[in-house]
């Protein structure tokens, strides 16, 4: 039951909520000295977004028939009944509770504007697969994964600790939302012929699998390039440049994403989540060090 609730909690998502957080921590680092108290309460309301969102997505993927036994990716606790239906929608609800609690406090800081982007965040989480209209089921959650999880997060984040925003830091934010996406092109291109089953029209099954592997790349090498590009722009932190190396660190993944059957890319996908987290810690020590 505990490794059933775990996996409904599919804790290698985090990363997703947490890098843009401590990229956008460190950033304001740079220029002013940190609330700890507010790091740790903007650390758990990303958190228990993301959690929500993955137990709502849970919960009205199997209420659509979406999750059927020829799934693809982990098995869900919910399809498998091991958890019902009804806890499900309490825990994403409970969730999605305790990240607005802790955006009081936020918002009390941020104002505003830290409102509306807690607001909007709650909304897209339930918004990702309820509704007919449902981001998962449009193409939309590419755009949305990488603005939420990248400029907006980032940018959020050093708000709150410095009250000020800049274009550098949303281009710095930018990156942890590209490779967000990427590790939903792999989510995508594996369950392809299940969405296409389903109505659930992701951008691959509108437009192929290999404009999923083109996506696929351009996120890791976008990714890759935006520090430089703020490098050359400013003339500073040279160590920005460590994350040219992620294309290079990332070849087996996308080889595997161009050359790999749908039921092998699960190891792909995890693989794709380090990236982030790889990613996040080339950041932390070109700005640690710069």
């Amino acid at each position: 039951m505990v490794n059933a609730i775990l996996l409904s909690l599919r804790p290698k998502t985090l990363a997703a909520s947490l890098s843009p957080v401590a990229i956008g921590t460190l950033l304001a680092w740079q220029v002013t000295t940190l609330n700890w108290i507010l790091l740790t309460i903007t650390l758990l309301s990303a958190t228990f977004i993301q959690i929500g969102t993955n137990l709502a997505n849970d919960y009205y993927d199997l209420k659509k028939g979406t999750d059927t036994e020829n799934r693809l990716g982990p098995k869900r606790a919910t399809h498998q009944g091991i958890i019902s239906l009804k806890t499900t929608k309490i825990a994403f609800i409970s969730a999605f509770t305790a990240a607005f609690i802790g955006g009081i406090y936020l918002m009390i800081i941020g104002g505003w504007p830290i409102l509306i982007i807690g607001l909007i965040s709650i909304a897209l989480g339930v918004l990702y697969t309820a509704t007919p209209f449902a981001l998962a089921y449009t193409g939309m959650a590419d755009i949305v994964s990488c603005l939420f999880f990248g400029p907006i997060a980032v940018g959020g984040t050093y708000f709150l600790q410095t009250n000020t925003i800049s274009l550098d830091i949303l281009v710095y934010g930018l990156a942890p939302g590209l490779l967000s996406t990427a590790i939903l092109v792999v989510n995508n291109l594996r369950d392809d012929v299940e969405d296409r089953q389903n109505n659930k029209k992701t951008l691959i099954v509108r437009f192929g699998r290999q404009f999923g592997r083109i996506e696929y790349v351009t996120c890791i090498c976008l990714a890759a390039l935006l520090p430089s590009i703020i490098f050359i722009k400013n003339g500073t932190n040279c160590w920005a440049q460590l994350t040219l190396t992620l294309p290079i660190i990332a070849q087996n993944q996308i080889k595997s994403v161009f050359y790999d059957d749908s039921k092998d890319l699960n190891p792909t996908l995890g693989k794709t989540g380090r990236l982030l987290l790889i990613y996040t810690i080339l950041v932390s020590i070109g700005i640690v060090v710069s």
